[in-house]
């Protein structure tokens, strides 16, 4: 098995200047059908160069795929994008946690040899038996370069002084953006293993200048600021860069963030473990994510049918990652639900798809209750809009012939009656779902706190 590895095409000076060009018809979602327009035409046609040099690697050298790509119904060659969606099937989780139930402890998906492998991280296991996942050193850095593109639409520079709040474990977390940051030149505060109290105190002497953490943690974070009489507004931070929840591109939880955080602004990003980085936060519009198509090859489809989501409807993210060879993944089902924006150009200048909201929840999050489709992004947008609370849970009762919700509130020291508080999120979800959810406050430090991903939703069967 050769292990020789030929260049990847890079991401040209012409790529980033057609990306910013006026197309003459935005392509929403359907991105495996080739559009008019000089900035479509230049992005498809990187991607599609991409695409071919990874399964000129992958076919006859990666197990999985190789094993997964063996019927006969395959061509050989891709002579466009569309061929790629007509001829290649889906790549879910469920399948890649069976490989590595069969060939522990990696699976199958690697590429090259096991000693070209140098990274490990794995995933946080919250919707299911959590995955390992190699990198070579060049795929690794392909993420890290992602994640300049991140940093650079929001605006950090190498002057930027960074701290990164997570556990700096297995998960890969913020690991490859703090990586990306050093390389940038950025001053880097690595604050795994620390309690709320010691962070905000390096926050403060470190003069921060841009805090990384997921949207809950933030939230926490500037709580405890408060609790503990510290004024944020003395502080340095101007950037809160945010992952792992769909809280960022929420307008509701932005804005408490920001109030919270009277210097910063919130920039939100979304990535996997088993993707990488792969959309950064549009710098004219907070609220608008926008993929990085020089790495990625995006759809958006329906979870039902699998067809193209037109323009402004809601679909599932499938995402073929174009430089991550060591480890890749092909029209993968991530499992997240998006809104394509109907438009031709965004208002940042860039042709890139532009995703409406972010992340806007997961396809097996959604709830039935009496008829009506409840996502979990929607019940914190109602208690972050309606304010005063601490933290808040879900409880989904199964135990009846029909799904019952609950809703816990813990109310902030000062927000004053709490079961006035309870009354005014009960009636904001009557009026906006239509659906009357029970609202019960609790006591001060009742409900959990989470650094990583927030598991706000309890399910109750049997």
């Amino acid at each position: 098995m050769s292990t020789t590895l030929l260049p990847v095409p890079a991401q040209t000076d012409a790529w980033r200047e057609a990306a910013r060009r006026k197309p003459r018809r935005h392509p929403g979602s359907d991105l495996i059908r080739p559009r008019g327009g000089g900035a479509r035409r230049e992005i498809e046609r990187v991607q599609l160069k991409k695409l071919r040099h990874l399964l000129k690697h992958v076919l006859p050298q990666n197990p999985f795929f190789a094993a997964k790509l063996s019927r006969p119904v395959l061509k050989p060659g891709v002579r466009k994008l569309r061929d790629f969606a007509d001829q290649f099937p889906f790549t879910t989780k469920r399948e890649l946690i069976q490989d590595q139930l069969a060939h522990p402890p990696y699976g199958s998906n690697l590429t090259f040899p096991l000693e070209r492998y140098t990274r490990c991280h794995q995933t946080s296991g919250s919707t299911g038996a959590p995955l390992r996942w190699l990198d070579t050193p060049e795929s690794w850095q392909h993420l890290l370069d992602n994640w300049r593109q991140i940093l650079g639409a929001a605006g950090v520079t190498p002057a930027d002084r960074c701290l990164f709040a997570f556990s700096f474990g297995p998960f890969i977390g913020f690991w490859s953006g703090l990586e990306s940051a050093l390389q940038l030149g950025c001053f880097c505060f690595p604050a795994g293993s620390m309690t709320s109290q010691a962070r905000l105190k390096a926050i403060l002497d470190h003069r921060i200048t841009v805090l990384a953490c997921t949207p809950t943690y933030a939230l926490h974070l500037g709580e405890a600021a408060g609790a503990e009489k510290t004024d944020l507004s003395c502080s340095a931070v101007r950037l809160i860069l945010v992952a792992g929840e769909p809280g960022g591109s929420l307008p509701a939880t932005r804005a408490r963030l920001e109030a919270l955080w009277p210097t910063a602004r919130v920039i939100d990003h979304y990535g996997m473990t088993e993707t990488g980085p792969a959309t950064y936060q549009c710098p004219a519009e907070p609220g608008v994510l926008h993929v990085i198509e020089s790495a990625y090859l995006p759809e958006i489809l329906q979870p039902g049918t699998l067809e193209p989501v037109e323009p402004g409807g809601t679909g599932e993210l499938v995402l073929t990652t174009l430089d991550r060879i060591g480890s890749p993944l092909l029209r993968y089902r991530t499992g997240d639900l998006v809104r394509p924006r109907a438009q031709e150009r965004c208002a940042c200048g860039t042709a890139e798809l532009a995703l409406n909201g972010g992340i806007l929840g997961r396809c097996d999050d959604m709830v039935i209750v009496r008829g009506v489709n409840v996502y979990p992004s929607a019940i914190d947008e109602l208690v972050r809009g309606v304010g005063q609370v601490a933290e808040y849970r879900v409880t989904v009762d199964r135990r009846a012939a029909m799904t019952e919700l609950l809703l816990e509130v813990e109310p902030e020291a000062s927000g004053g009656d709490p079961a006035a508080l309870a009354g005014r999120l009960q009636q904001a979800l009557q009026n906006t779902l239509s659906l009357r959810v029970p609202v019960r406050a609790v006591g001060p430090d009742t409900l959990p706190r989470f650094e990583m991903k927030a598991k706000r939703w309890v399910e109750v069967t049997g």
